[in-house]
């Protein structure tokens, strides 16, 4: 499953403070469907991510309905981006 979108980073303070993207509704919708092929617990999904050329590997967290993407912090340098940058990013999820 591919799925291409953007948003904009967004900082949560939860239990470990990161940085996040979060999926919007209609791709959320879309991992939800398959999420029970995919997950390994906890309702959390591994992915490979893309921002701008840095591919990463990650996991979606579920979060109110949907999904973020956490944004690491070699990725946020590579690609120079900040707290409130909108981002295109592309997620592969292996089904």
């Amino acid at each position: 499953m591919e799925l291409e979108f953007s948003g904009e980073i967004i900082w949560w303070r939860g239990p470990s403070p990161f940085h996040f993207v979060p999926v919007p509704d209609e791709e959320s919708a879309q991992i939800e469907a398959a999420k029970g092929l995919v997950t390994y617990g906890w309702g959390v999904i591994p992915v490979t991510a893309r921002v701008g050329r840095t591919e990463f590997t990650t996991s979606l967290f579920p979060k109110d309905g949907r999904f973020l993407v956490p944004l690491k912090d070699r990725v946020r340098r590579a690609e120079a981006l900040e707290l409130g940058d909108v981002v295109e990013l592309r997620l592969t999820i292996d089904v």
